[in-house]
C-alpha cells in the first residue's frame, strides 16, 4: 500500500471507479470524515493527488491544505468551481473529460429544442390529466399547436467541442447556424457573429454552451432574451450562471419569449417556484452528460488521467492554463 500514490477523493464517485481507483491508489474520502479540516491539518500533506468533479471543484482552501498536491484528476468538462489559477501557481496538474460527453449533451440541447417548441412534455401531462378526452368542451382547451423546428435558425453561444457537435446535429434538420465567441474559431464552417444581440435577434433558437465562471456570469441578460424575442427560444445546456435567472423567469412569464428549456440553474437544486409554474419552460435536474455510456467514458478518463500522469508526467486531457487577468 505503502507504494501507491495516496489521493483524497472530494466526493462520492460511480461504485465502479471507486473500485477501479483502489486497485492502483491508496485512496481517501474527504466524505468520509467527521471532521475534513482536522483531517485535512493532519493528513493533507500526505496526499499527492485529488479526485474530485465539475460540480464540486476545488477552492483555493482545500489545494492549499494539500502542500504535496501534484495532480488532480476531474470527472467533467465544467471548470468554474477549480481553482486553475491556485493550481498553476504551485504547478499542480489539472485533467478533466472533454469530448467523451459531446454527443449525449448535444443530443439533450436537441431534446429540449424540441421539447420546448413542440410541448412534448406539457403534451405528456395535457394526456395525463384527461384533457386530451375532454378537447373541445368549452371548459377543456385543445392543446395548442407547437412551432416547427426543421428549417430554422440556430444561434450557438459558445462554439467549442459541445457546440460544434450540436452546430453539426442540426445540419440533419437543415437548419441555419451561426455562433457567437468572443472571436472567430478558426476553420468553422458556420458563420460567426461578433454581436450577441444580432444573434438572438437572428436566431429563432437561441442554445448556450459557454464555459461557466466570472467572465461569462449573466451573459444572457434581459437585453438578449427582448433580442430573442417572442417567437424566440432559450436552451441551456452549459451553466446557469450564463443566464440572469431572475430575467429569464420574467421573459417567460409575460411572453417575452416563446419559451425555454433548462438543464442547469444558478442554484442548483434550487430551482425557483416561478420557473416551475409556468408551462412555457422545460425543467431537467442536470442530466445532459447522464448515460450509462458516458458517464462510464467519464469515469474511464478520470482514471486515465491519474494512471498517465503517474506512469508518464502527463495528463490524457489537461485543462487549458488560466488566462491572465
Amino acid at each position: 500500500m505503502e507504494n501507491k500514490p495516496r489521493l483524497l477523493q472530494n466526493l462520492k464517485l460511480l461504485p465502479a471507479l471507486e473500485a477501479r481507483l483502489a486497485t492502483a491508489f491508496e485512496v481517501q474520502r474527504l466524505i468520509d470524515q467527521p471532521d475534513p479540516a482536522a483531517f485535512l491539518a493532519a493528513q493533507g500533506a500526505s496526499f499527492v493527488g485529488l479526485v474530485t468533479s465539475a460540480a464540486v471543484g476545488a477552492n483555493a482552501a482545500l489545494i492549499g491544505a494539500l502542500p504535496n498536491l501534484r495532480v488532480i484528476s476531474s470527472f467533467g468538462v465544467g471548470l468554474d468551481k477549480l481553482d486553475l489559477p491556485a493550481a498553476a501557481q504551485r504547478g499542480i496538474a489539472v485533467g478533466y473529460t472533454p469530448d467523451v460527453l459531446n454527443d449525449c449533451v448535444a443530443d439533450l440541447a436537441f431534446g429540449l429544442m424540441l421539447d420546448a417548441a413542440r410541448g412534448l412534455s406539457a403534451a405528456d401531462r395535457y394526456v395525463r390529466r384527461g384533457a386530451w378526452r375532454g378537447a373541445g368542451s368549452p371548459a377543456t382547451a385543445p392543446f395548442p399547436l407547437g412551432r416547427k423546428v426543421s428549417g430554422a435558425n440556430l444561434g450557438i453561444v459558445g462554439l467549442g467541442r459541445i457546440g460544434s457537435t450540436i452546430a453539426r446535429r442540426a445540419l440533419g434538420f437543415e437548419m441555419s447556424v451561426r455562433y457567437h465567441n468572443r472571436r472567430p474559431v478558426p476553420g468553422a464552417p458556420w458563420p460567426h457573429e461578433p454581436s450577441l444581440l444580432t444573434l438572438a435577434q437572428w436566431a429563432d433558437y437561441l442554445v448556450v454552451i459557454a464555459a461557466g465562471g466570472a467572465g461569462t456570469r449573466h451573459l444572457i441578460n434581459a437585453e438578449v432574451l427582448d433580442a430573442l424575442g417572442p417567437r424566440g427560444f432559450l436552451v441551456n445546456v452549459s451553466r446557469g450562471s450564463v443566464i440572469d435567472e431572475a430575467a429569464l423567469v420574467r421573459a417567460l412569464a409575460e411572453k417575452r419569449i416563446a419559451g425555454a428549456g433548462l438543464d442547469v440553474f444558478e442554484n442548483e437544486p434550487d430551482v425557483p417556484a416561478e420557473l416551475m409554474a409556468l408551462d412555457n419552460v422545460v425543467l431537467l435536474p442536470h442530466i445532459a452528460s447522464a448515460t450509462v455510456e458516458t458517464r462510464q467514458a467519464m469515469a474511464d478518463r478520470v482514471f486515465d488521467n491519474l494512471e498517465s500522469f503517474f506512469g508518464t508526467g502527463r495528463l490524457l486531457s489537461p485543462a487549458p492554463l488560466p488566462v491572465a487577468p
